[in-house]
């Protein structure tokens, strides 16, 4: 890796930490509340404004709908926790409703889970992060056009936090919770004192009517409940990322479970109240917001108006205008933690899909560790995904808002029938009474939220699914299947290797044939031979192919005045080919030999140090390479020679054993080790 690289690297991410600090890492509750509770915090930012958005399809007269709604999503968010409480304690081990849904309804349910899951952590960063930007905006209309461009920058500057650690991240992202936390309820106690004492927060939106989204518009009986339902199921955002905690127990510090539960408690009740406190504060000030802003009645310019989102609107009403300190305030630490509210699923989808690998259902890289003791692979490729579908969908909330949600309350659904199936094999073994009760308790929590998301995820697949939805749904099931492929390609490589009978897999070679790759007599060539004849095969013999006589001729001219005490086999091209007169020969030494014989191709190869100087050399290695390893009965060697520019200086000097491991060069005179390289052969 060059210096310059390697450099910034450091920079962003830091010093690689050891394996034995792993514990270091592991989260007090004040620093993993920020982390894994940013998600369910910050939606009290959206969701009050998206049951608005709804309702006011109708016109203003259904405004009185959203006490209602607001009330059916708090009683929702209370049997989630509850329910999640249970799963902490019952599986400390994380994997949340991977887990539970894995081991008592089986492999298959529990893969709905993941792909559902890993889909949804996706949709968190895009609506997260889309959602962080329109209050920027809000507070800074200019920067409307520079939308996507915001986006994409937070989404990058999110992904190198995380991938300094789950602990540096989480001292960043504390403070902006803690402020959010702390501006909103004082928005909302401000605002609700001001209501109290006969002066009442007015809202910028209020003096505007909504027209209906069709003219004369009077909704009554399956419309109207439609209409509601809808509301309700946009409201239900407020949820998402509630089962990130139990996802990342094992982040905890001990008693683990004990923390997360704790946890997943505060997070529970913080978010009720901002919530509450919002939607009233909404009521009380007369907020009016449209998805589109023609819609407004009374607007000079509809075209060219900004509509604020229904939180800023609430910060200059109670503030004293957007041009207050308050007003600010809140703007920004909206935003902040709407974009940091993206690090729920930064920490979520590494986690979940490290299990998924271990499992052999995602490939195995998404399991190790990074540098800093994080899932590097999984942060990348969150951040990649969730990039594309940001640029996508031009940043836009209420186009990517419709795709949120279903995976969370598909997977909340079954892991609460799972965790029913988990109290009933535990009662059937269990005898003492005190226990007994527990286990019943917690069992008629389970079942209560099982019947309740279970209700709720037909209404969001039901008033969502034209809207967008069917995208989540074909993304989850297009991930479900492909992961089952890639179980079944692990399952059959594991059969195919595993060991049966010592005495039949285990046969040692009758003989072993030799054969260097030649082109031209140099240092990397005399190498090449000089660790074939180390290996003591029993026929050893050099191969060259020649295409044309001039180089053929100054060949043997030099093998015969160096003496070298090789056999050199010539294989003629007229077509100028390499590759296939090459791999043609070996496999016709390894016809003409034994059955248990084995030919070992030895191919010396440059070693360049610059990525430009890669182009300047002949890559028949490769080729051949790709061949001969498909050809059983055939072993291939790389022979590495390193130039100055791989070394740093015209002598080859030693490096740190860590060095091996980030992928730099062998490390000294004579060094031999094996590997596959992609570097050119010992051709020019």
């Amino acid at each position: 890796m060059p210096t310059a690289i390697k450099i910034l690297k450091r920079l962003v991410i830091g010093r690689a930490r050891r394996s034995e600090e792993l514990g270091e890492t592991l989260l007090p509750k004040r620093l993993a509340l920020p982390i894994f509770a940013s998600d369910p915090l910050s939606s009290v930012a959206y969701a009050t404004q998206e049951i608005l958005l709804v309702l006011t399809l109708g016109g203003l007269a259904y405004l009185h709908f959203t006490p209602w709604i607001g009330a059916a999503v708090v009683a929702l968010m209370t049997v989630v926790v509850l329910s999640y409480r249970q799963v902490v304690h019952a599986y400390p081990n994380g994997g949340g409703s991977y887990a539970v849904v894995s081991t008592n309804l089986g492999p298959s349910a529990g893969l709905v889970v993941g792909a559902s899951l890993l889909v949804d952590y996706v949709m968190t960063v895009a609506v997260s992060v889309a959602s962080g930007v329109d209050n920027i905006i809000s507070a800074l209309p200019s920067l409307a056009d520079y939308r996507v461009l915001m986006a994409l920058c937070f989404v990058a500057l999110l992904t190198a936090l995380n991938l300094r650690g789950l602990r540096e991240s989480g001292r960043l992202f504390a403070a902006p919770t803690y402020l959010f936390i702390g501006g909103v309820l004082i928005m909302i106690g401000t605002g609700l004192l001001r209501y109290v004492l006969g002066d009442a927060p007015v809202a910028e939106s209020s003096q505007y009517n909504v027209t209906p989204q069709k003219a004369d518009l009077d909704l009554a009986g399956l419309a109207l409940v439609m209409l509601v339902l809808r509301a309700f199921s946009s409201g239900c955002t407020a949820l998402t990322g509630v089962e990130a905690i139990s996802n990342g127990v094992p982040a905890f510090r001990r008693p683990k479970s004990q923390n997360a539960a704790s946890t997943l408690a505060a997070m529970g009740i913080i978010a009720v109240i901002l919530f509450v406190g919002v939607t009233t504060l909404a009521i009380v000030a007369k907020v009016h917001i449209a998805d589109d802003a023609c819609r407004l009645t009374g607007l000079p310019d509809c075209a060219g108006y900004t509509q604020r989102t229904v939180i800023a609107q609430l910060a200059a009403a109670v503030f004293g205008g957007a041009d207050s300190f308050g007003f600010y305030y809140i703007q920004a630490v909206t935003a902040l933690i709407l974009i940091l509210a993206a690090n729920t699923a930064f920490n979520g989808f590494p986690l979940l899909s490290s299990i998924l690998a271990q499992d052999s259902y995602l490939p195995r890289q998404l399991h190790n560790r990074g540098d800093r003791l994080v899932f590097s692979n999984g942060i990348i490729a969150l951040a990649v995904v969730a990039g594309l579908l940001l640029y996508g969908f031009k940043a836009n909330v209420t186009s990517l808002i419709h795709l949120y949600i279903l995976g969370v309350f598909t997977s909340f659904t079954l892991s609460q029938a799972g965790m029913i199936r988990h109290w009933n094999r535990a009662l059937h073994t269990e005898t003492d009474p005190a226990q007994r009760r527990r286990h019943h308790l917690a069992r008629a929590v389970n079942s209560t939220g099982a019947a309740v998301t279970g209700l709720v995820l037909v209404i969001v697949l039901a008033t969502k699914f034209t809207q967008g939805a069917w995208l989540a749904v074909v993304a989850a099931t297009v991930l479900w299947l492909m992961m089952r492929g890639i179980r079944r390609q692990y399952d059959r490589t594991a059969a195919e290797l595993a060991v049966t009978d010592p005495r039949q897999d285990s046969i040692p070679p009758a003989r072993v044939l030799a054969v260097v790759l030649v082109s031209t007599l140099n240092k990397p060539t005399l190498r090449a031979l000089d660790y074939a004849r180390a290996f003591r095969p029993d026929h050893l013999e050099a191969l060259t192919v020649a295409v044309d006589q001039e180089s053929l001729s100054t060949l043997h001219r030099q093998w015969n005045d160096f003496d070298i005490q090789v056999p050199l086999k010539v294989l003629r091209s007229p077509y100028r080919e390499i590759t296939r007169p090459a791999v043609e020969y070996v496999r016709s030494v390894l016809r003409d030999g034994g059955p248990h014989d084995v030919v070992a191709v030895f191919i010396p190869e440059y070693i360049v140090g610059r990525w430009w100087e890669n182009f300047l050399h002949n890559q028949t290695a490769l080729w051949l390479k790709s061949r001969l390893l498909l050809t059983p009965g055939v072993t291939v060697t790389s022979v590495p020679w390193q130039l100055s520019s791989a070394t740093g200086t015209h002598r080859p000097i030693a490096r740190a054993p860590g060095s091996v491991r980030r992928g730099e060069p062998p490390n000294r005179v004579g060094h031999t080790a094996l590997h596959s390289t992609s570097r050119g052969p010992d051709t020019n």
